[in-house]
């Protein structure tokens, strides 16, 4: 992801919202597999046109991260926001490695061994399953996505947990059943 490739709120702004902006993706998809013969491929944006944007929204700690690396890193509009060697694509070795030595810094090491965010793209499958358990609209999380409402339900449908207490006291507040008529 590119610098410029953010709207990120001021530093006198710690409380709000940024943007991030997704024009291509550039999956590690191997030379065997590319027209060019470059371990990279870069697509269009999932569920969108070819040229067209999503925007996904980024939250106020994230935003803050981001921000402090931007600063730590120097780096300039253009820049990627994390970068390989002379600035270029981070490899994908390097992504998987530094992504192993987390998840073994920060969970337990029965949890290591399972595959709770085995892989970075799991994190994505995360990010839509909180979503969708703080009851953001199934429309929306699909256009932040980029699947369509249909995929999403398909995939994560069993995975929103936490609500049934909620979703009874709404039932009842529309009122009870109607008294039974008595007999004569």
């Amino acid at each position: 992801m590119d610098v410029l490739d953010m709207r990120l709120p001021e530093r006198s702004d710690p409380g709000q919202w940024g943007e991030l902006l997704f024009h291509t993706a550039h999956p590690e998809v191997g030379k065997q597999w590319t027209d060019a013969g470059e371990v990279h491929e870069e697509r269009g944006v999932k569920g969108r046109a070819d040229g067209d944007t999503r925007v996904v929204p980024c939250r106020p700690a994230l935003a803050k991260i981001l921000r402090d690396h931007i600063e730590a890193e120097g780096l300039k509009p253009g820049d990627r926001l994390f970068q390989g060697e002379q600035g270029g694509t981070l490899a994908g070795s390097d992504i998987r490695r530094g992504w192993r030595s987390a998840r073994a810094a920060v969970l337990t090491p029965h949890e290591d061994e399972t595959p709770l965010g085995k892989r970075v793209y799991d994190l994505r499958n995360t990010c839509l399953t909180n979503w969708l358990n703080a009851a953001v609209p199934l429309a929306q999380v699909a256009e932040w996505a980029g699947n369509s409402v249909a995929v999403l339900l398909a995939a994560y449908a069993r995975c929103v947990s936490g609500q049934l207490t909620d979703l009874k006291r709404r039932i009842e507040a529309e009122g009870d059943l109607p008294d039974l008529p008595t007999a004569d």
